[in-house]
């Protein structure tokens, strides 16, 4: 091994460390606003529970409803301990990754239609473009063809000689003095 390929590889371990670093310490960070986020439901929880109590005490709440109002805030509060021990985080984790997941889905569906978009927008205009040009082809190959049968008509009226007689064009000897009589 060369030096020149240690120093190659030093840099790219120590680039990839730098990435590992701020990676641990996203993840440290994530870690103590998800323990800080199940203190504070966890203290909702509690909180709930207490005015239970205290609704049930001044008559607001009867038997049942403060037994299931209770029973709900119990629930709240310890998904928020839950949340502030290492299993809680690993699964507020899990959870944060496949929003994640879910958000670079839509995004990349979102891209591949935008993408679409633009593609099929395209094609449309090529379309429109390609049926102008094919409309512009058609005009000039049916203005030539009127001027062609414009020529004609024009070199046809000049073979005929204006007669009396009407739609004959060739004449047998003596045949223009018949029609003149009237024969």
């Amino acid at each position: 091994m060369s030096f020149r390929e240690i120093a190659v590889i030093i840099r790219a371990v120590n680039r990839a460390s730098h990435e590992f670093t701020r990676i641990q310490s996203d993840a440290e960070a994530l870690s103590v606003r998800i323990k800080s986020l199940g203190s504070a439901i966890a203290g909702l929880g509690a909180t709930g529970v207490a005015i239970g109590h205290i609704a049930h005490q001044f008559g607001l709440l009867n038997d049942e409803q403060a037994r299931v109002f209770n029973s709900a805030m119990m629930v709240i509060s310890v998904m928020g301990m839950f949340m502030r021990t290492s299993w809680g985080v690993a699964v507020a984790q899990k959870v944060y990754a496949a929003a994640c997941w879910v958000a670079t889905a839509a995004q990349n569906a979102l891209n591949i239609s935008y993408a679409t978009f633009l593609a099929l927008t395209g094609v449309g205009i090529a379309v429109i473009i390609s049926a102008a040009a094919a409309m512009w082809y058609f005009t000039s190959q049916m203005n030539a063809a009127t001027a062609s049968v414009n020529q004609f008509n024009e070199a046809t009226s000049a073979m005929q000689a204006p007669s009396t007689y009407s739609g004959r064009n060739i004449l047998r000897k003596g045949g223009e003095d018949i029609y003149a009589k009237g024969d």
